[in-house]
């Protein structure tokens, strides 16, 4: 896992067509702002891991 640090106004790049804003922090909270092409799901990792564990409990 890459671990890096941003400040507001500062992204990253995922391959050519992913960009991750962070785009405020208040206090150790922080929202960001994802653009991506619409063919790639984006979940919070709360529902992702929901939905394994319901995967999971089916197989």
């Amino acid at each position: 896992m890459l671990v890096l640090g941003r400040k507001p106004g500062e992204y990253v790049v995922i391959g050519d067509d992913i960009i991750v804003k962070v785009v405020k922090s208040d206090e150790g909270d922080l929202r960001l702002a994802i653009d991506a092409p619409r063919n790639i799901p984006i979940v919070r990792g709360e529902v992702y891991e929901r939905n394994k564990k319901k995967h999971n409990q089916t197989d």
